[in-house]
């Protein structure tokens, strides 16, 4: 297989033993670029000769025996909504093409802290607001596996670049399965942190230096020690609050897959899953209990899935809300009113979120917290839950109209689209880490990832998870076409 396709830890072993060198690397990733990118379009920018220059360098210095760190000479990619100096950032918003960072995002400078060459940065949907990678500024990403579906967002660019050998290591956003979903939809992996542990700065919209409820960044890859690599580097207090407080995750309590005692959910009546995903779980599942685990089918926090996905949705939509211009708001404050006010549906529930009162707000917040303290006692019984990332694999494109109007479908049904955010909002409303990893491909060859939820700052337990089910079951496949 190409040296493409390695594990960023393999890869960076590979330049300390001098098995090839840093602008060698990055000089492959940029003529495999050249040849599938334009299928593609995962990578929409890049600035070659900065990269090619700090590769030089990264050369020059291991031939000192001098390392920069854990990624030293690594080249890699970037979400599009990363700052990175002399880059556009623009979440795919056409008014901002012209938006040139000046500054590095703090995880951005950690990453080359640490070693890494961030050469280019990869797609995203307007606002990061979409199950698929499109917009008016770079045009639409393509699943590797098919080119004619999705390959998930808004973390679509980063997980095709990864699946195809395009870059080295990526780092993607998450508030409703950003990185989770797209990792899932084209077999890499993602881990979306405990919220909180990595500073967002710099990965937001101009002018914006506030956190966002919900929503974390976090790395993809196409390995598990990967991301507790790239977690390591990106994670720890923004400098701001370092004066107070260090960030000191626990390791893993568990060393083999025996010792585990995992939970598994399959489906819920908020988001039907598809049978061929559910198939790939209960596979999975199947060998865990072949490999001595206990697996506890069915087993849930002591709270209604129902009044999760509600409290999610409101509190999403919530955070959210920032983004719309006086004009849109004014308009949802008149809508809101014809609203029934108990119209459960998605369409209906984000109407009334984005203008809720804050007294109503503090409501939703409060109902979120105790759902908290019921995940936390769930997870005296359980050391992880298993589900899966959405209710079906990657969907064919659909850019008809507004979002919460489309449909995917799922057992042979159509549903809508943001039905699926369940799998999203279950753990991420609740501050919970979760791990994708791949679980294999279904007869339709598509790939399948199983989500694995942890306690709060239990990540390294997610990511040790994914580790053994990559040595002992199934780790990252490339896709077909893309070798050499």
């Amino acid at each position: 297989m190409d040296i493409a396709f390695r594990t960023a830890v393999a890869l960076v072993e590979a330049l300390r033993d001098k098995e090839i060198g840093s602008l060698e690397l990055l000089d492959h990733f940029h003529a495999r670029m050249e040849r599938h990118n334009p299928a593609l379009d995962a990578i929409v920018f890049t600035d070659m000769d900065a990269a090619r220059a700090r590769a030089r360098e990264a050369d020059s210095a291991l031939a000192r025996g001098e390392s920069w760190g854990p990624l030293h000479g690594l080249p890699m990619t970037v979400k599009e909504s990363y700052d990175v100096v002399g880059m556009p950032t623009t979440w795919g918003v056409p008014a901002l093409a012209d938006n040139i960072a000046t500054t590095n995002a703090l995880s951005v400078q950690r990453l080359i802290d640490a070693g890494a060459i961030v050469f280019g940065k990869t797609n995203v949907p307007i606002h990061l607001a979409d199950w698929q990678s499109y917009n008016a500024i770079y045009g639409t990403t393509n699943n590797p596996w098919d080119l004619t579906r999705t390959p998930g967002g808004s973390s679509g660019g980063s997980a095709a670049a990864l699946a195809t050998g395009l870059t080295g290591l990526e780092a993607g956003s998450d508030i409703g399965a950003s990185i989770r979903n797209p990792a899932h939809y084209c077999g890499v992996y993602g881990h979306k942190p405990t919220y909180g542990i990595v500073p967002p700065r710099g990965q937001a919209l101009p002018g914006v230096v506030a956190p966002t409820d919900i929503s974390v960044v976090g790395p993809m890859a196409r390995g598990a020690e990967d991301l507790a690599v790239a977690l390591d580097v990106m994670a720890g207090p923004d400098p701001i609050e370092a004066a107070g407080w260090k960030l000191d995750l626990r390791p893993p309590r568990r060393a083999r897959l025996d010792q585990y005692r995992v939970a598994l959910v399959l489906e819920d009546p908020c988001a039907e899953v598809d049978v061929e995903v559910q198939e790939r779980l209960q596979a999975m599942a199947d060998f865990l209990r072949g490999a001595g685990a206990t697996v506890v089918e069915g087993a849930r926090p002591a709270f209604s899935s129902q009044e999760a996905n509600e409290v999610y949705t409101m509190l999403l939509r919530a955070a959210t809300s920032r983004r719309l211009s006086d004009e849109a708001f004014a308009a949802n404050v008149e809508l809101a009113r014809s609203v029934d006010p108990n119209d459960p549906s998605y369409a209906a529930r984000m109407v009334r979120a984005q203008v809720m009162a804050h007294r109503d707000w503090l409501g939703y917040n409060e109902r979120r917290h105790r759902m908290r303290l019921q995940w936390a006692a769930f997870f005296e019984d359980h050391d992880l839950m298993l589900c899966p990332a959405a209710s079906s694999t990657a969907f064919p494109h659909d850019h008809a109209g507004e979002r919460h109007e489309r449909t995917v479908v799922v057992n042979n049904k159509k549903v809508l689209t943001t039905d699926q955010m369940f799998w999203a909002g279950y753990s991420g409303f609740a501050y919970l880490p979760s791990t994708v990893a791949p679980a294999g491909l279904t007869p339709h060859g598509l790939p399948v990832g199983v989500q694995i939820i942890g306690p709060q700052y239990g990540d390294r337990e997610c990511i040790a998870f994914a580790a053994l089910l990559e040595r002992e079951y199934q780790g990252f496949v490339a896709p077909p076409g893309y070798d050499p």
